[in-house]
């Protein structure tokens, strides 16, 4: 494509191609898990640059008389610093690093209420790592576009930019999980909690705020009233964090709030009493049983989040689930949070289930497809919990087998639109579907020693996952101590034992 084609809109595919093309550009340069930390910025960076000229132009065809009104803060979204626009980058064939990160910094600074850390921290003056050659191909490359919003509308500038993040996330491997959730499981997760306009929207754990956009798409596609929501999330990586705002501001979102730091260590949304902030929706999906959880500084929170007790050391996940029951609104609050199967089941974990289902905010347990994660064949579960839950008289928890509701596209495995309605319909029914659903008494889930796993609740005619060594041990301690003798056959037992076996 050339410049002859600015004026006229971008189809999907040549965005697409756009910008993947950028990536290829680094390859052999720099490792794949790298190529976000280099890409968004540089497209965030051409894009108000871009708008800027675009909102300049229509002001100068209000302020005829004087063209120097047409600068005014008023008529942008972001102000650019002399010197540091797209173009004046352009123009640097020595040191382009440096006047890349400048320019950056510059409209960082100039924009602190907005833009404070979105452009990340990578390592631009590194010419071992990237020449001045190799910075001037991918200003040259993104410049044959102009990214107007003429051109291109926010959502569609914005799905491009979800594009990306998973091409990034099939070519970066394992470290993809740490900043993609695959978009149907969130759209899942996102449809269960029903966000409303008005609500505020939690993530402690948002990666690229694909969650949090995730609830501004469902009520756009609903025709409701989107632009009121009120949108949270923290993110450790700060890079991964730098991406979420831009994401966002990519989105058409420009008041959203994203914090760089560790949620558990450190979280960052503080009420003026000192106490965390709560919210009416949270969507999470945790690194998984991360070792880094200091039990002494939790055994005595000053935020109160230990109040199922204290998680096993080396297993975190009931931390990140107790911050996220503590964040949520006592009025209205729900959540749906990603775990793997563990939680559900392992013996040092028993109290904290207890607590857990005592709590009376536990609604469901949904089991998922294996696939659903790039580069891994995990298993996991959706837990979602509801302030309301414990205001119920004889309360259940619904247990969902949503293993069969798995649709694959060559390698890829995601939740159809069908996968979705089956799970969501289970989610919400009032009574148990055979084979899919089942909602167990409190009573049941003392019997069984407060175990959640799902085989327990669920047909015994369909086999257990089978996983590693350990979660088969893990497996084999809930059967122990459980009560289910009327419940798993030694046969289903062996058939788990014999798939391990012939996996080794």
């Amino acid at each position: 494509m050339t410049l002859d084609n600015n004026e006229q809109r971008i189809s999907e595919s040549e965005l697409e191609a756009y910008l993947w093309n950028a990536a290829v550009l680094l390859r052999g340069l720099i490792d794949a898990g790298d190529y976000k930390g280099y890409i968004f910025p540089l497209i965030f960076l051409k894009r108000i640059s871009d708008v800027w000229d675009e909102e300049e132009e229509a002001a100068k065809k209000i302020y005829t008389e004087d063209i120097n009104l047409a600068n005014l803060p008023e008529n942008h979204r972001f102000m650019i610093p002399d010197g540091c626009h797209w173009n004046d980058i352009r123009d640097v064939s020595l040191n382009v690093g440096t006047k890349i990160v400048n320019s950056m910094r510059e409209i960082e600074a100039t924009n602190q209420a907005s833009l404070t850390g979105v452009f990340g921290d990578a390592d631009w003056t590194n010419k071992n790592l990237l020449s001045d050659e190799v910075l001037s191909n991918l200003i040259e490359h993104f410049s044959t576009e102009k990214l107007t919003i003429s051109r291109l509308p926010e959502d569609e500038l914005g799905n491009a930019y979800e594009f990306l993040i998973k091409k990034f996330a099939d070519d970066s491997g394992h470290t993809a999980q740490e900043f993609y959730t695959n978009r149907t499981l969130v759209h899942l997760m996102t449809s269960m909690l029903s966000p409303l306009p008005g609500e505020s929207i939690y993530d402690p754990t948002c990666g690229t705020g694909g969650m949090l956009i995730s609830s501004v798409t469902k009520l756009k596609n609903e025709g409701k009233e989107y632009r009121t929501l009120r949108l949270f999330g923290q993110e450790m990586n700060y890079t991964t964090a730098s991406i979420a705002k831009m994401n966002l501001f990519l989105h058409g979102i420009e008041d959203g709030n994203i914090k760089h730091g560790d949620t558990l260590a450190n979280p960052k949304f503080i009420s003026k009493d000192g106490s965390l902030q709560t919210f009416n929706v949270v969507l999470a999906n945790p690194p998984y049983s991360i070792k880094t959880l200091n039990r002494d500084a939790f055994a005595s929170d000053q935020f109160g989040r230990n109040l199922w007790g204290v998680p096993p050391q080396g297993r975190a996940d009931y931390a990140f689930l107790q911050h996220i029951a503590k964040s949520m609104d006592e009025e209205n609050g729900r959540a749906a949070v990603l775990f793997p199967h563990g939680v559900l089941f392992r013996k040092e974990e028993r109290d904290l289930r207890k607590a857990l289902v005592n709590s009376g905010q536990l609604k469901a347990v949904i089991g998922l497809g294996a696939g659903l994660f790039y580069n891994s064949p995990m298993e996991s579960v959706i837990v979602i919990l509801n302030s309301k839950k414990k205001q119920e008289k004889n309360r259940r928890i619904n247990f969902i087998d949503a293993r069969k509701f798995v649709s694959k596209n060559r390698t890829t495995s995601y939740l159809s639109e069908n996968d979705q309605n089956e799970i969501l319909n289970a989610f919400i029914s009032t009574s148990s579907i055979e084979g899919v659903s089942y909602l167990a008494t409190i009573r049941e889930i003392e019997l069984n020693d407060w175990s959640l796993s799902l085989s327990l609740y669920l047909s015994k005619n369909e086999s257990l996952e089978v996983g590693s060594i350990d979660s088969l041990k893990d497996k084999f301690r809930s059967l122990t101590n459980a009560n289910t003798s009327a419940i798993v056959s030694l046969d289903e037992l062996f058939s788990v034992v014999n798939a391990s076996v012939e996996n080794e």
